[in-house]
C-alpha cells in the first residue's frame, strides 16, 4: 500500500473506495471481470453500486462497471442530483468509462488501481486491452472540471485481479 496516498485519502473517501473494492470481488466471484464503482451523492449517499458485466451472454464490452454505476446513478437522480457526485472505483476509468463521466455530470473521481498497474496485472489478456491513457488526459479535454483523486489502496484492489488473467 501507498503510504503517502493512503494519507492523502480522507476516512470517508477509504471507506468508499473500499467498498469500490468490495463490489469488485463479488464481480470476480459471479464469474464476472474484477472491477467494481460506486456513485455517491452530494449528500453521501451512495446512490449506485456496480460489478463489471461486459461478458456475454448477457453482458457487453460496454457494461464496465464505472458505464454502469454512473448510469445507475444518472437515472436515479438526473442531471441536477448529480452536482456533487463522486465515482469511488477500483480502476481507474478507461476512456470510454471517462467520457461516461464526463456526460453524466460526475463531479469527482476517486480510484484504486492505476491503468498502468492494472496493465502489469491484466498483461496483454485479450478481454482487457488496457488504454495506456489516464483518466486525467480525457477529464482535461472537457469543458468542465473533474476533479481526480488516485491512484490509492493499489495493493487492495490488485488482490481482486491475483490468478484472474492467467
Amino acid at each position: 500500500m501507498d503510504d503517502h496516498a493512503t494519507m492523502a485519502l480522507e476516512t470517508a473517501d477509504a471507506a468508499f473506495l473500499r467498498e469500490s473494492i468490495r463490489v469488485a470481488e463479488q464481480s470476480r466471484a459471479e464469474g464476472r471481470h474484477p472491477f467494481g464503482a460506486i456513485v455517491v451523492d452530494a449528500a453521501g449517499t451512495v446512490v449506485a453500486a456496480c460489478g463489471n458485466n461486459s461478458l456475454p451472454p448477457e453482458g457487453d464490452p460496454t457494461q464496465h462497471a464505472e458505464m454502469r454505476a454512473v448510469a445507475a446513478a444518472f437515472r436515479a437522480l438526473g442531471a441536477e442530483g448529480m452536482t456533487g457526485s463522486t465515482l469511488f472505483t477500483s480502476a481507474e476509468p478507461c476512456a470510454m468509462c471517462s467520457g461516461a463521466v464526463y456526460w453524466t455530470g460526475v463531479d469527482r473521481v476517486v480510484y484504486a488501481l492505476s491503468e498502468h498497474r492494472l496493465l502489469e496485472l491484466t498483461g496483454d489478456h485479450p478481454e482487457n486491452p488496457t488504454f495506456s491513457l489516464p483518466c486525467r488526459e480525457v477529464f482535461a479535454r472537457g469543458q468542465r472540471t473533474i476533479a481526480v483523486s488516485g491512484p490509492h489502496l493499489e495493493d487492495e484492489a490488485a488482490v481482486a485481479h491475483l490468478d484472474f488473467w492467467n
